[in-house]
């Protein structure tokens, strides 16, 4: 008895087993389009800002509601082969019509997968330098050191060199500081790994480093690498150059300026000492 209500045709060939299957191959697509919702929400969100977070996630789930649908349609004997046929025309010239479009969509996708980059990520894209504010699904927006928004659409960010400066939890910058060639170095060394050692944000792993460099013409030159933590270094940077100097200077270790020993022959000096005593 229920085999013959299932097999009484609703409409055309249509079944009432062939609605039934189609509805539950609706419903198991509903599920899986939310079930992937949820782990696409809770992945990513701390990528993406909420706002495109939502929209991502209604435009896969529209995709694989399509894709059920698609599969559903055997059910009610519909050519497929027409369907597709139509659909992949519909299809070219939409991709077409769009190609930017879909091109920085996609790319926008790679951003959140492979996670180069991130809100709050000081990065370099080509000659754009700042940080990252929001990842969006066709756009990066980025604020310059200077306080200005850019736009910068995701298939560029995609296809460039990132260069992400805190990526790393520790980067590491140098100094040169030049002393006199009467001064010593040993103490200056001394003073300046004292100071390091003091600074709270001044790295113990890697250690900072300092040693003499280089026998310049007015000075012996001093190098020092300093390794500070990723979100403070410039900061940092700043900071210890000046603490240096000081520190130098009160032990009466000279900075000195650029110098030049000119020298006269012996001839030169006498007629100008015979001149001198003319006038």
């Amino acid at each position: 008895m229920t085999a013959d209500v299932l097999a009484s045709e609703v409409f055309g060939t249509v079944t009432l087993l062939d609605l039934l299957i189609f509805a539950i191959s609706v419903v198991i697509t509903i599920v899986i389009a939310r079930v992937v919702a949820y782990y696409l929400k809770k992945s990513f969100c701390d990528r993406i800002q909420p706002a495109e977070l939502s929209n991502l996630v209604k435009v896969i789930q529209l995709i694989i509601l399509l894709i059920g649908v698609y599969l559903a349609l055997p059910t009610f004997d519909i050519n497929l082969a027409d369907m597709l046929v139509i659909g992949g025309t519909i299809g070219i010239v939409i991709a077409f019509a769009s190609q930017k479009i879909v091109s920085n969509f996609g790319s926008g996708l790679f951003l959140v997968l492979e996670r180069p980059i991130k809100p709050g990520d000081s990065i370099q894209i080509e000659d754009i330098t700042g940080t990252v504010d929001e990842i969006r699904i066709l756009s990066t927006i980025v604020k310059t050191h200077e306080g200005i928004y850019v736009r910068i659409p995701n298939e560029k960010v995609f296809t460039s060199d990132i260069t992400n400066y805190v990526v790393n939890v520790a980067r590491r910058f140098e100094y040169i500081i030049g002393i006199g060639y009467h001064s010593d170095a040993d103490a200056a060394i001394r003073i300046i790994r004292k100071l390091l050692d003091d600074h709270p944000f001044v790295l113990k792993h890697p250690s900072p480093s300092v040693f003499v460099d280089t026998l310049a013409d007015s000075s012996v030159n001093l190098r020092v690498f300093i390794w500070a933590p990723s979100k403070v270094w410039w900061s940092v940077r700043t900071e210890m150059l000046w603490k240096i100097k000081l520190a130098l200077e009160k032990e009466g270790i000279e900075i000195p300026y650029p110098q030049r020993v000119v020298s006269f022959p012996r001839d030169i000096r006498n007629r100008g000492r015979e001149t001198y005593e003319k006038i």
